[in-house]
């Protein structure tokens, strides 16, 4: 059985984005996790991450998905959609809604695991992805995720971006290389295929590595994306900050001082607060500014996606007062 919402378009001026969101387990306290007696539950996955950042910069956001028909599916959608996303999901009654779980061994160090090979997320294909949807957007965005979990998710993704071009829809990617679903052989060759039909890619510095070889500086890895096709291209530098290469010309900015609590989704955060200030028609150094900001709120809360500020909370982190009254 497969069911999903009508095709249609979304809200004026939305993001789509695609890709697979699952169901997270995390120990509620730092240990071996053979021994953790509790564990949270909640979701967590690249394309949604991003578009409940969006979303709470107040940027209309349309996601597209696959879950099981199971009750770990409901609380993706249910999450998702209660953050003001509109959410487009097919369920999937042959596969079960992806899993994955946080094991945080120390209290600064913690671990991954996915349980995802065979899940709803990993059968996308190009009919679950509306042709209306993908006309009507502002702004497309991907992820190097979703085409590493299936062949099936692979040739979707091409044929969204290809939609995306004819319609002259923009189209951003975020690299995000993951080992564990695919080579670096792999990905860079996809990753070099779709290059030049990309007006932003988002790479961290060893992503980029994989696409355009061990160039030395952040400036070099970002002008080599760019003479591989990629109309912009922003390298996230985590504590470094990040760098962007736009119409020849190159921005930097320093990272936001943190004592981070939980890194992971900051990079969803960043690319979340970056296309905010795009879409609005923004600077580049605004654009940076925003996006850095959001990396680090990510980084304060336990969570991938939680942390995501709103904009009346970005003050937040310059304010001398601790408490606001």
């Amino acid at each position: 059985m497969n069911r999903t919402q009508p095709a249609g378009t979304g809200p004026a001026g939305y993001v789509l984005t695609v890709g697979e969101s699952m169901a997270l387990m995390s120990a509620d306290r730092p240990g071996p996790l053979a021994h953790a007696s509790t564990m949270s539950v909640g979701i967590g996955g690249a394309e949604s991450n991003v578009a409940i950042g969006l979303a709470r910069l107040e940027v209309p956001v349309v996601w597209v998905g696959r879950v099981g028909d199971d009750a770990l599916g409901r609380l993706v959608t249910r999450e998702i959609r209660a953050e003001g996303v509109d959410v487009r999901a097919h369920v999937d009654g042959g596969a079960p809604t992806g899993l994955m779980v946080k094991e945080r061994r120390t209290a600064s160090s913690q671990a991954v695991s996915y349980y995802r090979a065979g899940s709803a997320g990993s059968r996308l294909t190009a009919a679950d992805i509306p042709t209306a949807i993908v006309r009507g957007a502002a702004l497309v965005h991907l992820t190097g995720i979703t085409p590493a979990l299936s062949a099936g998710a692979r040739d979707a993704v091409r044929a969204l971006i290809a939609t995306a071009r004819e319609a002259g829809v923009p189209v951003s990617v975020d690299l995000n290389y993951r080992s564990a679903l695919w080579s670096a052989e792999e990905a860079g060759a996809f990753y070099r295929e779709v290059l030049p039909l990309t007006d932003i890619v988002f790479a961290g510095d060893d992503e980029a590595r994989i696409v355009v070889g061990d160039l030395d500086s952040p400036e070099d890895l970002a002008g080599a994306l760019v003479a591989g096709g990629a109309g912009s291209a922003v390298i996230k530098l985590g504590s470094q900050g990040a760098l962007a290469l736009v119409d020849g010309r190159t921005y930097r900015t320093p990272a936001v001082p943190i004592v981070p609590v939980d890194t992971v989704g900051a990079g969803d955060a960043f690319v979340a607060g970056y296309l905010a200030e795009h879409l609005d028609g923004r600077s580049v150094p605004e654009c940076l500014a925003l996006a850095v900001a959001c990396g680090a709120f990510t980084c304060l809360v336990p969570g991938d996606w939680e942390g995501l500020p709103r904009r009346a909370e970005l003050s937040l982190l310059t304010a001398a007062e601790p408490v606001t009254r």
